[in-house]
């Protein structure tokens, strides 16, 4: 009989989650997804392997239920960090260092693009959470044109621009060097979509 982690099958469930979660991005910060197995997941979390599949029907589920736990996640801070904040562009600001300071803890995989080894299913499914922070970003920009502050613009263009800006590049992990590529990347988002 397995050993129960938590006071409760609930708590006990959620906590083994977690594990497997923090074994899958531990695991994906050194090997790429395609090389992974249920047993080095199960081996790294710390948890029989048997126990995996009682969450999860095979590695790929695990994966989406791990980006969507991240997603929402991040998606929470950002609403957090946003709900004080009424200037639209320093909201937008807001929204550019909470991406920045994403990609400075969340790290690819290495090996193929997970676009290219996980089923179509799955790929639609990551897909909607990527729209589901593209939906924030929208909203924070139509805020910023209907207050004047920004110009009218072609949002469908311009929403994967400012995304394609905040992923494509490696953030220094030196303080220092992080603060100053920040900064940098602020102004130059607000600069791209007419801000003063």
């Amino acid at each position: 009989m397995p050993k129960i982690i938590g006071s409760t099958l609930a708590e006990h469930r959620e906590q083994v989650r977690c594990r497997l979660f923090r074994a899958l991005a531990q695991l994906m910060d050194t090997a790429g997804f395609d090389t992974l197995t249920m047993s080095d997941i199960a081996a790294e979390a710390g948890v029989g392997r048997t126990s995996v599949y009682n969450h999860f029907a095979d590695k790929e589920s695990l994966l989406l239920a791990y980006i969507e736990h991240e997603t929402s996640t991040f998606l929470a801070q950002l609403r957090e960090a946003l709900a004080t904040v009424t200037d639209p562009e320093e909201r937008l600001r807001v929204y550019v260092r909470q991406q920045v300071q994403l990609k400075a803890t969340y790290h690819l995989a290495p090996g193929p693009d997970l676009r290219s080894i996980v089923s179509r299913e799955t790929l639609r499914r990551l897909r909607e959470h990527v729209r589901e922070v593209e939906r924030l970003l929208r909203e924070i920009l139509t805020d910023g044109i209907e207050a004047g502050r920004l110009p009218d613009q072609d949002l469908d263009a311009v929403v994967p621009l400012v995304h394609a800006c905040l992923t494509g590049r490696d953030v220094p992990r030196e303080p220092h060097e992080r603060q100053r590529a920040l900064v940098a990347t602020e102004d130059f988002v607000l600069r791209a979509v007419g801000a003063a």
